[in-house]
């Protein structure tokens, strides 16, 4: 077995992680934005935190991955002209490092600050929402 396909079995698994850790960031997020006016709890804390550190595990994986493929002289032009091509190697890279750049933020918002403010709500959800988009659901899930 060689070194990209163990990179791409990681990455994968970590995928399952990551969904899950997502929905309870979600859940967390949710109940503190609603049933708690706006108190920053432990639960909260935990599961940004534990999110975060698996947005930038994935992502490194995935960025060993990219350069990887780059380094078997994979063809720029070739890779936009292709839209499922240009998802994998141009729109998911980039959605998740902005991603794990709004995770990174709003953790350490959450980690600072007793309550949470709309602007981290904001950061929060968009975080979320480009993880959902760049997800790769078809691969992930076989369909």
């Amino acid at each position: 077995m060689d070194f990209y396909k163990i990179l791409l079995s990681a990455h994968k698994g970590f995928a399952y992680l990551e969904l899950l850790l997502v929905a309870l960031f979600m859940i967390a997020f949710l109940a503190t934005m609603f049933g708690f006016s706006g108190k920053v709890n432990k639960f909260l804390k935990k599961t940004t935190l534990f999110t975060m550190i698996f947005f930038h595990v994935q992502f490194l994986i995935g960025i060993v991955m990219l350069i990887i493929n780059f380094s078997k002289g994979l063809d720029m032009g070739g890779v936009m002209k292709n839209a499922e091509l240009r998802f994998q190697y141009v729109e998911h890279p980039f959605s998740m490092l902005v991603a794990a750049v709004l995770m990174t933020i709003v953790n350490k918002k959450v980690k600072t600050s007793d309550r949470i403010s709309v602007p981290v709500v904001v950061m929060g959800l968009i975080a979320v929402a480009l993880f959902g988009y760049a997800f790769p659901w078809a691969r992930v899930f076989g369909a």
